[in-house]
């Protein structure tokens, strides 16, 4: 299913699709079935998981209400997918054929099972860090038996060590100002380093909590001093058409799979699309499309890393992180940018 059919079909509470996939909602931090009756989120805020222990591990907790996690579908691949799962987090070893289970993993979640139990470590170090402010508990309580490995990932995981994030991003100073554009709001924010989120909305003030909501203690300021606005004037000028290539300086964290995607989404032309199947092709793991495009889905910065240019291999737009309908805008833009860029060529 394509992410708008997944739309949809939460839309319309389809209990067909109840054990098929899962949707969580960030401003909540809970994931429902799609039939679940509580009111419909922005679809802006919402992201798609084809498993409840997919949804898990990246944090979101199960809806109290429909109980998503109870709902199965009548995929044996899902159902082994699921019971390795519960495995996983339970410190065990999966049972059953290691081959048959690398397979149901591949189809079902786009990664290994080792590559799955790898990043539901990173993220019980990652809560366990928030939770007890001090490394070495959350380094055990992890699953971790030493430091050496967590540090030696702690920036392309955390984008800071883990006792900064520990403190909720202490000592992290944050600028961001927001602005108008064609699409809605666009909030640029940014450390000493470089961009680390851009995002666009309806307003300033929702922008402006999901920026904070992950390092509360971090000085986020609104910048009054100028800095950012060579960053920003370039971002405005690509929505104008007038700057096709977005080469800024980007201080984001990272898993050591979500890097390889962006960094390959930024090698896509202005006016130009790929697939999620294509992408996973061009790192190296033409079977991790879904992955792919979860990778897109949590894309901190728009526009920077165009993540709008990978589209569905049906030819549907497929989903974006803010708002399909300016996945589309954007798309038309460039498109249309490119069309005067190439007469401008032939008048010369």
């Amino acid at each position: 299913m394509s992410p708008t059919e997944r739309w949809h079909a939460v839309l319309a509470r389809d209990r067909r699709f109840d054990g098929v996939f899962v949707y969580a909602v960030r401003s909540t931090g809970i994931y429902c079935r799609p039939s679940c009756a509580s009111r419909r989120p922005r679809r802006t805020q919402v992201t798609f998981f084809p498993i409840p222990e997919a949804a898990e591990r990246e944090g979101f907790r199960a809806c109290r209400r429909c109980h998503p996690a109870a709902a199965n579908g009548g995929d044996s691949a899902v159902a082994l997918v699921r019971e390795a799962c519960r495995a996983i987090a339970a410190g065990a070893r999966p049972r059953g054929d290691r081959r048959r289970l690398a397979r149901a993993f591949k189809r079902v979640l786009g990664i290994t099972p080792r590559a799955y139990a790898e990043a539901r470590r990173v993220s019980r170090f990652k809560q366990e860090l928030k939770r007890r402010k001090h490394v070495s508990p959350a380094l055990y309580e992890a699953g971790y038996s030493s430091t050496s490995r967590v540090y030696e990932h702690a920036h392309e995981q955390l984008g800071m060590t883990p006792a900064t994030y520990a403190r909720g991003g202490a000592g992290i100073g944050i600028a961001y100002v927001t602005v108008p554009t064609s699409l809605g709001r666009l909030l640029v924010a940014a450390t000493e380093r470089g961009v680390s989120r851009v995002a666009l909305g309806e307003n300033a003030a929702a922008l402006e909590a999901e920026l904070i909501a992950e390092f509360p203690a971090a000085r986020v300021v609104q910048d009054k001093s100028g800095k950012l606005h060579g960053w920003v004037a370039a971002i405005l000028a690509y929505l104008d058409g007038a700057e096709p290539d977005l080469d800024l300086p980007l201080d984001i964290r990272a898993t050591a799979f979500q890097r390889r995607v962006w960094q390959e989404l930024q090698k896509i032309p202005f006016g130009q699309t790929r697939t999620y199947a294509e992408v996973a092709r061009r790192i190296g793991q033409p079977t991790a499309a879904r992955a792919v495009a979860r990778a897109c889905a949590t894309n901190p910065t728009a526009l920077v890393i165009p993540c709008h240019r990978v589209v569905s291999t049906s030819g549907e737009t497929g989903g974006y992180r803010w708002g399909v309908e300016r996945k589309r805008s954007l798309l038309e833009m460039e498109s249309e940018d490119m069309q005067k860029l190439d007469v401008q060529t032939q008048q010369r």
